[in-house]
């Protein structure tokens, strides 16, 4: 058990399930793993490593639906949001008909509407946002 970091109890299968069905994607595999072991990790602040099944659902809608601001960004239905960075970058993979591209992960900006590149796994991205190898 980590003190800097706590561990959600599981998510339920209904949870895992509902990501799937209300964003028409395949979770991936090493997210669907580690969501199932916690729903969600948050550091000592309370702010989320990992969103929680119910985060990812409500977030990912939200910026599907944008509505009037669809002109200010690309199209958000090829990514899977699943962390921010407390600023209103978002960390996601990228999608293809709704399966994961890749195990890469990618930050999207909100001021300029780029999506980089930053790890090329969940665990990647894990370390390197704990270690502050990941700063964005």
């Amino acid at each position: 058990m980590s003190k800097e970091y706590l561990f959600k109890p599981p998510a339920a299968n209904a949870e895992l399930i509902s990501i799937s069905e209300e964003l028409n994607v395949k979770v991936p595999q090493k997210l669907f793993k580690l969501l199932s072991e916690t729903n969600g990790v948050f550091d000592c602040f309370g702010c989320p490593l990992i969103w929680s099944t119910a985060q990812i659902v409500r977030d990912n809608l939200f910026f599907r639906d944008l509505g009037a601001n669809k002109d200010l960004y690309m199209p958000f239905d090829n990514l899977l949001f699943f962390s921010d960075n407390g600023c209103g970058d978002m960390f996601c993979y990228k999608l293809l008909n709704g399966s994961i591209l890749a195990e890469d992960i990618y930050v999207w900006n909100h001021e300029d509407d780029s999506r980089l590149w930053v790890a090329s796994s969940l665990e990647e991205f894990i370390r390197g946002w704990i270690t502050g190898e990941i700063t964005t």
